[in-house]
């Protein structure tokens, strides 16, 4: 398992673009023998679109985008409602559910997703994301994978998160000044707590590293602290 989540950091650091980070975390999947993931990155504002990246059958990802089902799958649901990581699927019951919930559920079994395991991601602000790992089964070596690798696998998601939402979102721009992704990302984290040796230990770079990107991110905010560079960016989300 180091060996795969090494050659995924070092992978992700050097990942550009949509297909890049796919591609990454396709071929983890592969190596675990997980069929299926998909990240949701929901948007800051009401009425935007929600970015997916995913391995889930293009027809079905297609569907679920264009009828906004962000907005109804239990999944999601749930994953808003708490940080902690869950199982669903067959046998396994969510929280109570509507009629349209279940058809949804239903309808996507019939593209081959029937079972997952998904980590929410929570900020400050509350939730920002969830990530899925899903089969078309209760596979055993999905459980077992998802039993013995758990912890892994919402490391992953998390860095997984840190570094698409860096380099691929246009949000870098707070208050109308664009920041490096590096900066971006750094102070994203330290929007959510973080120190800078554990955005380092996050992000896989030193800690004097992060140290520079945050300064360089107060320097370009004209702000003196941290703090003041944080609520310049939460200001920017509202």
């Amino acid at each position: 398992m180091h060996r795969i989540f090494q050659t995924f950091i070092d992978r992700l650091s050097e990942s550009v673009n949509l297909d890049s980070f796919r591609d990454t975390m396709a071929d983890v999947g592969i190596a675990l023998d997980l069929q299926y993931f998909a990240y949701l990155s929901l948007p800051h504002r009401r009425g935007d679109k929600p970015r997916l990246i995913s391995t889930y059958p293009s027809d079905w990802t297609t569907h679920y985008l264009r009828n906004r089902y962000e907005r109804l799958d239990p999944v999601i649901i749930q994953a808003l409602a708490g940080p902690e990581p869950f199982k669903w699927g067959l046998g396994i019951h969510l929280k109570k559910m509507s009629t349209a919930q279940r058809e949804l559920l239903d309808e996507a079994s019939s593209f081959g997703i029937r079972h997952g395991f998904t980590v929410p991601i929570h900020d400050g602000r509350g939730p920002v994301a969830a990530f899925t790992f899903a089969a078309d089964a209760r596979r055993p070596a999905f459980e077992r994978c998802v039993k013995d690798h758990g912890r892994a696998l919402l490391l992953m998601a998390l860095y997984f998160h840190a570094h698409a939402r860096g380099k691929l979102v246009s949000e870098r721009n707070v208050g109308g000044i664009l920041l490096s992704a590096r900066e971006f990302e750094c102070l994203a984290w330290a929007a959510q707590g973080k120190s800078a040796w554990e955005t380092a230990r996050i992000l896989g770079i030193s800690r004097r590293t992060a140290a520079f990107h945050l300064d360089n991110a107060k320097a370009k905010l004209r702000v003196r602290s941290i703090c003041q560079a944080v609520a310049r960016l939460a200001a920017s989300r509202q």
